[in-house]
């Protein structure tokens, strides 16, 4: 395509599925093209160290976001022309961007093909998020003339600044919890399938856990501390951070223990070891996209409290 300047990005809705779709981001910074990330507020945060990222903030509403990416691509008119990639599937993103002036590329479900410029197929295989994201960013660029690289890293990373590392030091202490503790995430929004996707016996690994001299804390979202407590009330209970922080927290800590769920991800965006309880989810496409994860249990099935203490035992002895 030619004079092609800036490339307007989708992102997912959900902490994991943006974490996930960063290797997306970062291929398409570097084909030294304009990107505009666009996504939910906090998003910003699961993508501050990408250099040269532009971030605009959406609400969600077709009607909003509209006028939002109106607004920037009247604040920043630029030489060249601009285009879209939709990451997500919904009709909503498509038909936001499409009145927003922009031609875009995207997947061609939810009955939006008209609204698509660009629509691709799902490929037939079954791919990782991490790995569909990324191949429909590849051939979005493609079509457009860029050539990107042919697959995604196997990891994911973001680094955490001063300012977080200092939050999540700060937490810590304030609970009088030394060393490296095991953080455990003892919630997940929403539920699969109608099944809830809370591994039933968080309280119990707890107790265990400090029978055996561990120091299990958990911090979870104001919305989510009631759940925590009463799926975990022995544990040590760190105030609530922001997503930077949290991160930063999860690297303090010698082990995750989590259900599938956006807290497996963030954790997947550090170096720290976790262990990911598997229940009610298949893991194929939406496992933590990292080498350090170990997941336990399978789609249908729980794994035990016995099972889950002799994983974790085994994982602590090998660090």
């Amino acid at each position: 395509m030619k004079n092609l300047e800036r490339v307007y990005i989708r992102l997912p809705n959900w902490i994991g599925d943006v974490c996930m779709s960063r290797p997306a981001v970062e291929a398409a910074l570097a084909s030294g093209l304009t990107i505009v990330a666009c996504g939910k507020p906090w998003a910003q945060a699961l993508l501050a160290d990408l250099p040269g990222l532009q971030f605009l903030a959406l609400s969600g509403q077709w009607r909003q976001d509209r006028q939002r990416i109106k607004a920037h691509r009247s604040a920043h008119p630029g030489t060249g022309r601009s285009v879209g990639l939709l990451l997500p599937d919904s009709l909503t993103s498509a038909l936001a961007f499409r009145l927003a002036g922009l031609p875009c590329a995207g997947y061609r479900d939810d009955g939006r093909s008209l609204l698509l410029k660009w629509g691709f197929a799902k490929p037939s295989q079954t791919l990782h998020a991490v790995q569909s994201w990324y191949w429909l960013t590849r051939e979005a660029f493609a079509r457009w003339g860029v050539t990107l690289a042919a697959q995604p890293a196997q990891s994911l990373y973001l680094p955490s600044n001063a300012d977080a590392v200092a939050t999540a030091q700060a937490a810590l202490s304030a609970t009088g919890a030394s060393g490296a503790p095991i953080l455990i995430a003892p919630t997940a929004t929403g539920e699969h399938k109608g099944r809830n996707k809370v591994w039933p016996h968080f309280d119990e690994l707890t107790r265990q856990l400090q029978a055996q001299g561990y120091t299990v804390v958990m911090s979870p979202p104001a919305s989510e501390a009631a759940q925590a407590l009463a799926n975990a009330p022995s544990a040590t209970v760190l105030p609530p951070l922001d997503l930077g922080g949290f991160v930063a927290l999860l690297r303090q800590c010698s082990l995750v223990i989590c259900n599938d769920s956006g807290v497996a991800h963030l954790a997947a965006l550090t170096e720290t070891p976790q262990l990911t309880l598997i229940g009610v989810t298949n893991p194929t496409r939406t496992r933590p996209w990292t080498p350090r994860a170990h997941l336990l249990g399978t789609y249908g099935h729980w794994p035990s409290v016995a099972d889950v203490l002799d994983t974790v035992n085994q994982l602590l002895r090998n660090e």
